[in-house]
């Protein structure tokens, strides 16, 4: 087990230093209930004072019901000031515009939500002056489970190296509700949906294949076929006249 007190101190002072050198007056994040903005919210709350998270439903009824309360739960107990935005509307109002044009795919409809969210979290970023902060896990990130330009864009994320076992780990660590500890993770992103079952394999299995470069068959197919289909997520955009 990694030294989470030390780490909690290192982290602290990386988010002191990015608000330092942003001129920033604070931080603002997604609260959406699970493990990963817990943990950001956590540490960014130590590390700044001016650090707040926003609630952001859209659609799903879990959204509205066990998610919007687990995120509350970690706002009351660290002294998160949280606002809720219910952006159901827009996505009904972007679906029903787009859809004039174009034949929607599941995977399209699936990315508006988290795009959504993050254009709400930049447009108080700006208007406040506070970075936006990133709640993306390591896990996560070699799998490309997350949307490009959704919850894979960030100015600064304090949890990038740590994988979803060591996420739980650290929450522990902190005394975070259990709640948030124990309830499979899940995006949200329609009813029923956890992330495990979306991509057919564990975060157990993903975090000791990252660890140890062995997994199962079953599981190492999963695996590698995530990760090479989404390297396009881990690169930025191509440019003429750059490697």
């Amino acid at each position: 087990m990694r030294n989470y007190a030390e780490e909690t101190e290192k982290r602290i002072a990386f988010i002191r230093q990015a608000v330092a050198d942003a001129h920033a007056d604070g931080i603002i994040f997604g609260n959406s209930g699970g493990k990963d903005s817990a943990l950001v919210g956590i540490l960014c709350k130590m590390a700044c004072e001016n650090t707040e998270g926003v609630i952001l439903p859209c659609s799903s009824k879990r959204n509205f019901t066990i998610d919007k309360d687990d995120g509350m739960a970690v706002a009351d107990q660290f002294g998160i000031k949280t606002r809720v935005v219910d952006l159901t509307a827009q996505k009904e109002l972007a679906m029903e515009t787009i859809s004039q044009v174009a034949t929607l795919s599941q995977a399209a409809i699936g990315n508006i939500a988290p795009r959504l969210r993050m254009m709400t979290l930049y447009a108080i970023g700006a208007s406040e002056n506070r970075l936006v902060a990133g709640t993306g896990n390591a896990s996560e990130y070699y799998m490309g489970y997350f949307t490009k330009w959704g919850d894979g864009a960030y100015d600064l994320n304090p949890i990038a190296d740590l994988t979803a076992t060591e996420i739980f780990e650290f929450l522990r660590y902190l005394k975070a509700p259990e709640a948030i500890i124990t309830k499979a993770p899940s995006a949200g992103l329609f009813e029923g949906q956890t992330d495990e079952e979306d991509m057919g394999v564990t975060y157990a299995a993903i975090d000791h294949y990252i660890a140890t470069g062995q997994a199962t068959d079953h599981d190492k197919a999963i695996i590698d076929r995530y990760h090479a289909r989404s390297a396009h997520k881990r690169r930025n955009p191509l440019r003429y006249g750059e490697e």
